[in-house]
């Protein structure tokens, strides 16, 4: 049975998932020009 919540590879994961959505936001904002939420439609 895996263990839930603040396991050590749960933790491992989210920090990888989160720098990802990091260098994608900042590709994002390098090739259009625009910022993440201007690409949104939020600003």
């Amino acid at each position: 049975m895996q263990k839930l919540g603040f396991t050590n590879n749960a933790e491992m994961l989210n920090g990888r998932l989160a720098m990802l959505g990091f260098v994608a936001a900042l590709l994002t904002e390098a090739l259009t020009g625009k910022g993440v939420l201007h690409f949104l439609g939020l600003v």
